[in-house]
């Protein structure tokens, strides 16, 4: 190949990789831009007015993906109907959950500079009761069945569980004083029997039994294993291995939660299963897809996130290992059941 030859390739090369640079992002804009319009074929999204009250009509609370000027509010449609007209809030939440009439809502603060974090203690008519700055990205939001106790897990460092190179901070607040335990890695850990001390403890994805207990995720060692907390008392104490953002049903018996599996791939390595706390038997559901959610509890079915053309959609599966897994909702996350 002569001089003038290789001359040509290199700026036939550049050339090339200039116009797909430009195109890529002249695509990421225009795609950017879509967002404030409406999604085509997409759900129906109006404005209206969102209450947490318990009704005797079940509803399904969501933040909703769909592309338009309501994306990442607070919408609700009946739980009979998810794929029916939603009504939108107007409040926006990156995590969201509720629970007889609370809202726990995490939401970003964009500066000039950089983004900020809150988490925000909505009333049942989603205005602020109180707000708490976090240190870092949301990632789980939880509300006792009473809607006393709150919760939340921040990345401080990292953006995944999938690898090891990330740090939680897990929150507990109780919404009738306004006490908060703001980092749960600071309670006494009694793992296998004993009093466990590690500078390398994690603990993230908090599911309550009631106002005084929960269960939660501690990473400690290279494992991961499911706790039941203490709030009173303080402390954590291991009952399985290799558990992650558990989520309790209902009657209390059961776990819903992430397993991770052999022979799967590093960036996608979790199953999703239902551990029976009585037995301490594991059944894993007919959901063969990676989940990196915490699931929520519906009667005796499980819904989650799985990502979708529009961000993630909401996805269903019987809890006990039948059936198979069937969308529920497109364009949304962060659900929670009233009524």
């Amino acid at each position: 190949m002569t001089r003038t030859t290789r001359l040509v390739t290199l700026l036939v090369a550049v050339v090339l990789l200039g116009a797909v640079g430009t195109g890529s992002v002249l695509y990421a804009a225009h795609r950017s831009g879509m967002r404030d319009q409406q999604q085509a074929n997409g759900p129906t999204v109006r404005a209206g007015t969102v209450s947490l009250r318990p009704t005797t009509e079940r509803r399904l609370l969501v933040r909703n993906l769909a592309w338009g000027p309501h994306r990442d509010e607070i919408t609700t449609v009946p739980a009979d109907d998810p794929e029916g007209p939603r009504t939108a809030s107007g409040v926006k939440c990156l995590r969201f959950h509720a629970a007889a009439g609370t809202g726990i809502c995490l939401q970003a603060v964009h500066g000039a500079l950089q983004d900020t974090y809150r988490a925000v203690v909505l009333d049942a008519h989603l205005r602020e009761r109180h707000r708490f700055p976090v240190a870092g990205i949301p990632t789980r939001a939880r509300v006792s069945p009473s809607g006393h106790m709150v919760a939340w897990t921040v990345f401080v460092s990292g953006d995944s569980y999938a690898g090891t190179n990330f740090s939680t901070r897990t929150a507990v607040v109780d919404t009738r004083t306004w006490a908060i335990a703001d980092n749960l890695e600071t309670f006494h850990i009694v793992k296998d029997g004993r009093t466990y001390h590690a500078a390398d403890t994690n603990v993230w994805g908090v599911t309550f039994a009631d106002d005084d207990h929960f269960y939660a995720t501690l990473a400690t060692g290279g494992r991961t294993y499911l706790v039941r907390g203490d709030v009173t008392a303080r402390t954590l104490t291991t009952l399985h291995r290799n558990v992650e953002c558990p989520s309790l049903s209902p009657d209390g018996t059961r776990v819903a939660y992430k397993k991770r599996v052999k022979g799967a791939s590093p960036d996608a390595p979790w199953r999703l299963y239902v551990l029976n706390l009585r037995t301490m038997r594991e059944t894993a559901t007919a959901e063969s897809r990676d989940i990196d959610d915490q699931a929520l509890w519906a009667d005796d079915t499980l819904v989650y996130a799985l990502p979708g053309d529009y961000g993630s959609d909401l996805w269903t599966v019987p809890a006990d290992g039948t059936g198979t897994a069937r969308r529920l909702m497109t364009s949304a996350v962060a659900p929670a059941y009233l009524g």
